[in-house]
């Protein structure tokens, strides 16, 4: 791990924040990792359930991924990898009904788009990140990053209405140790929000334990045919396999931008900016090892987790070391099937309560992000390109399709609201006058406020 160190993003650093957690002892550090396993299980575990892939290859190259990213980065950008929702569109085109037979075609296309990271990485490392990044200032970062956040949102409420008595109590259960928590109770609201609200459903009869039960305690988490490999035999349909590479590949545009955005709010949360050092090119080029990596042995793609960005901000733990702790248990879990079953039954109730903090907690990222920044909404360029980015990133997705689709010649392309709100706040911010700082820009260093901002009155607990 180099010692160079990272820039800040221009503000003094909150004396409350944690950037080294090894003085808080081992015992505590483990509880912080489990709270971001936890945080991003939901979500992560969800893509493997709608697609027909595997839970266990799912948290064993979530674990891998994130590690292999952590060395890339030089292990300095608190980011755990998970499972990317935004290639399910492409599994559904090629595996609509989870086909275990045709699975491996659909890795393979999401393989492919993984290559397309490793392109834009090598424009970031030739051109440096000054010249790629003036494209993205807050104006155009803040608002994708509020989107993420909203756009999420719906899957949040969808859960949590499941049983809204639940919910609610993950939600308070979350708040109270957040703002009246004492010492370690205070840094670790959405474990115990999951442990605690997870309880209260299986006493209310929500939790079916029967495929617990069943569930071996230890098992292999890949298993061959379903693996990329196993394509390449006398069965190989080469048709199918382009039509999976050329439908998929496009969808790396729009988890790329979503990428750059995950970094930019990671650096905002944690005043860091992650962009100068260690670099998108390093961000990028471990996001797209990870996703290829894991597509080969059948496993989802991998992305940047936003849920993890929201216990960040919540906790203001920011020390990398946590997340390869959450890593190491992903890894550990994944051969059991035991444990996955055990994530599996979490009811969604608990899942969407959590959820609705951790998502809200992405957006007002973005909005910290533009007023840090000091984007100038005076400036009728401004107001232009985030209203732009605001109503096609969420109408779209809101919207009875919930994409753009292109139909050109016998192909199909989706493209996500976040993709063309993203592409359409790009171009805008390029062909009005009066550009904005580049994200990570160097600014003089700000006092921090007397009064500190909601959530942030967090500290570590010395004992």
């Amino acid at each position: 791990m180099s010692d160079k160190p990272t820039p800040t993003m221009g503000a003094k650093d909150s004396p409350d924040a944690v950037y080294d957690a090894r003085p808080l002892g081992v015992p505590k550090m483990t509880l912080f990792g489990l709270q971001h396993m936890f945080a991003m299980f939901g979500a992560t575990v969800l893509v493997p359930a709608l697609t027909g892939l595997s839970v266990s290859a799912t948290l064993l190259f979530a674990g891998l991924g994130t590690l292999l990213f952590h060395f890339l980065a030089k292990g300095k950008v608190p980011a755990f990898l998970g499972s990317s929702f935004a290639f399910i569109a492409g599994y559904a085109a090629i595996a609509p009904n989870g086909e275990a037979n045709l699975l491996p075609y659909a890795c393979l296309g999401v393989a492919c788009a993984g290559l397309l990271y490793l392109v834009l990485s090598a424009l970031f490392r030739v051109f440096g990140p000054d010249r790629v990044m003036r494209f993205f200032p807050p104006v155009v970062t803040g608002p994708i990053v509020i989107c993420i956040g909203l756009i999420l949102a719906s899957s949040a409420i969808t859960n949590a209405s499941s049983n809204w008595l639940i919910a609610v109590v993950a939600i308070a259960v979350i708040v109270v140790c957040n703002i009246w928590g004492k010492g370690m109770i205070k840094i670790i609201p959405i474990l115990l929000g999951v442990v605690v609200s997870y309880i209260v459903a299986a006493f209310a009869g929500e939790v079916d334990f029967a495929s617990v039960a069943a569930a071996p305690w230890i098992g292999l988490p890949v298993a061959w045919d379903n693996t990329v490999f196993a394509l390449f035999g006398d069965n190989f349909d080469a048709g199918l396999a382009i039509t999976a590479i050329i439908t998929i590949m496009p969808l790396a545009f729009a988890t790329m931008i979503e990428h750059i955005g995950d970094v930019s709010a990671i650096s905002s949360t944690c005043n860091r900016n992650y962009i100068a050092e260690p670099g998108l090119h390093r961000t990028l080029l471990g996001d797209g090892l990870a996703t290829i990596l894991a597509s080969l042995f059948g496993a989802p793609a991998n992305t940047t987790y936003g849920e993890n960005t929201g216990v960040l901000a919540l906790t203001r733990v920011f020390d990398p070391r946590v997340i390869r702790i959450a890593a190491c248990f992903a890894i550990v879990f994944s051969f059991s099937p035991k444990f996955a079953a055990v994530v599996a039954a979490m009811p969604a109730c608990v899942v969407g309560g959590v959820s609705l903090v951790l998502y809200g907690m992405i957006s007002a990222v973005g909005i910290r992000n533009l007023v840090e920044n000091h984007v100038d909404f005076m400036k009728s360029r401004n107001v232009l390109i985030t209203a732009l980015i605001l109503v096609l990133s969420l109408g779209i997705a809101y919207s009875a399709a919930g994409a753009i689709v292109l139909p050109l010649g016998g192909i199909t392309i989706s493209l996500s609201g976040l993709a063309v709100g993203s592409v359409v706040g790009i171009l805008m911010n390029v062909i009005l006058p009066g550009h904005e700082e580049a994200v990570g820009a160097p600014r003089e260093p700000e006092e921090m406020p007397d009064v500190p901002m909601p959530l942030e009155d967090i500290r570590p607990a010395n004992g």
